[in-house]
């Protein structure tokens, strides 16, 4: 997705970003085929495309969009270039919470230290795209496609419930927002909603009861062939396996210890969906807000700890809710168009850059920062930029073998082989 999160009208001064100045070409098709969509499927707080069987384990796909700086998260302190590149806005050593010798965690992380600790969140460091670009519109779109050099033009994750025979429900589904990420682009079968609570079926504004819907649906479909019939039976099936969540009684984001925020309350449903055991494989959220080109903050206020502290915050009240069994069978990583710069520029801020963090969180993994770091030093920078030595391919290439129980990825992320991070064990 492309839409940005609203920015306070100092962080909308000019960046030197033409692309959130308007709608793209691209954002306007992609409305245009989810308005039809939505049309033909007459939902109410939700988009269909359908499909999903239970596997082995769910990957949840935070997405970071803006350019998350992911120097200010897992902090290079035994990097002297990062402090003498930052001087207004670096984290102190004595400030950042000690990983090893070399990395620490921003303060405002403070959330999931412990999960840190026990092994439950890990990172990969210096994590890039095969042919990087500092457009938030390419890094994404390229990102979500993930076939640098193919005329392929599905997402990966579209590809992916493709590999597991198209599975129907919720087997892909973008929670938190009603319109589908790039990723998602294509011909198998997903479900996107704003909320749990959201979901209805509706003409208009009337509601119209499932059975209703059902009987039309049979009447409308009389002698067709299959094909035609998988769409609207798949999204009735879907809606009606939602219902019993709806009318569930438990506690709320915020009794659950969530920020109330449309992170959190999309995370919270997440947590649901996973807990009811729907056949959920890829989850994906979408958190903005991270193209901080001007005062990002210090190491205690700001934008930049806002940010982090509503992030961790959310994803300790994740891991919470889902308990050992529900952390057992899910992995969540966070992924970002791309990294910020090394230097800080003349306005307490960072422009684009390349290299960034990955954050994991869930089951299995191995405790600490993965990745080859390749150093701060003038040497090692890609023109200014943290290098990104590990194809985040590989990392989603890794998640989706071990916990979603993807046999191949070559047809996912085709003409890439995948290395190993050693990030899920």
């Amino acid at each position: 997705m492309t839409t940005m999160i609203p920015q306070t009208p100092e962080q909308m001064l000019d960046c030197g970003c033409p692309e959130n100045r308007g709608v793209s070409r691209r954002t306007l098709f992609r409305m245009a085929a989810v308005g039809g969509l939505t049309t033909a499927t007459t939902l109410s707080g939700a988009t269909l495309a359908f499909g999903a069987p239970t596997g082995t384990g769910t990957m949840v796909v935070l997405s970071l969009r803006g350019g998350f700086d992911g120097l200010s998260a897992v902090i290079p302190l035994g990097d002297a270039a990062y402090a003498k590149a930052r001087p207004g806005i670096k984290v102190a050593a004595g400030q950042a919470h000690q990983l090893d010798s070399m990395f620490g965690l921003h303060p405002a992380l403070e959330p999931v230290f412990k999960l840190f600790e026990n092994g439950t969140m890990a990172a990969v460091h210096a994590v890039g795209q095969a042919d990087p670009t500092r457009s938030h519109f390419e890094a994404m779109e390229e990102m979500e496609r993930a076939a640098p050099d193919s005329n392929l033009r599905t997402g990966w994750i579209d590809r992916t419930l493709g590999s597991l025979g198209n599975p129907g429900g919720f087997g892909g589904t973008q929670v938190g927002s009603g319109a589908m990420p790039d990723a998602m682009i294509g011909p198998n079968m997903k479900f996107a909603m704003n909320s749990i609570a959201g979901v209805k079926l509706s003409v208009g504004e009337d509601l119209v009861p499932l059975a209703r819907w059902r009987s039309a649906m049979k009447t409308l479909h009389t002698g067709a062939a299959p094909e035609l019939k998988a769409p609207l039976t798949n999204a009735l099936g879907a809606v009606g396996k939602m219902g019993p969540l709806q009318k569930a009684t438990s506690k709320t984001a915020k009794e659950l210890g969530y920020p109330d925020t449309g992170l959190g309350n999309a995370l919270h449903d997440v947590a649901r969906l996973i807990k009811a055991d729907l056949g959920l494989r890829v989850a994906t959220v979408d958190y903005g807000n991270w193209d901080m080109h001007v005062n990002l903050g210090r190491s205690d206020s700001g934008w930049m700890f806002n940010q982090l502290k509503e992030m961790s915050t959310a994803l300790a009240a994740f891991a919470a809710e889902l308990g050992t069994a529900g952390m057992a069978k899910t992995n969540l990583i966070t992924l970002s168009e791309f990294g910020r710069r090394l230097e800080e520029n003349g306005s307490g801020g960072l422009d684009h850059g390349h290299g960034n963090v990955v954050l994991a969180l869930g089951g299995g993994l191995k405790k600490g920062v993965h990745g080859r770091w390749p150093g701060l030093g003038a040497s090692a920078l890609v023109d200014g930029d943290l290098a990104g030595t590990t194809d985040y391919r590989s990392i989603v290439s890794e998640v989706l073998k071990k916990r979603v129980g993807v046999d191949s990825t070559t047809d996912i992320f085709p003409g890439y082989k995948a290395k190993t991070v050693g990030l899920v064990a």
